[in-house]
């Protein structure tokens, strides 16, 4: 397995993860656990867009890569 098919399967699991925690948050009744989903959503944002740069810069460097 290449390094850029395992970046992209793991930005496949944490957008999963992203829906997840979304769901949690509209379900949860309580405002502290409703902000710590919210925070958690937060992180998970920054993890995947660097994540998504990292693998421009990827498939940039090794265009075999691209689209795979």
């Amino acid at each position: 397995m290449t390094v850029a098919s395992q970046v992209k399967q793991t930005l496949a699991s944490l957008k999963g993860v992203q829906g997840t925690l979304r769901t949690y948050t509209l379900q949860s009744r309580d405002k502290e656990t409703q902000s710590v989903y919210n925070n958690s959503l937060e992180i998970t944002e920054v993890i995947i867009k660097d994540l998504e740069d990292r693998l421009k810069v990827l498939e940039y460097e090794e265009p075999q890569y691209k689209g795979n």
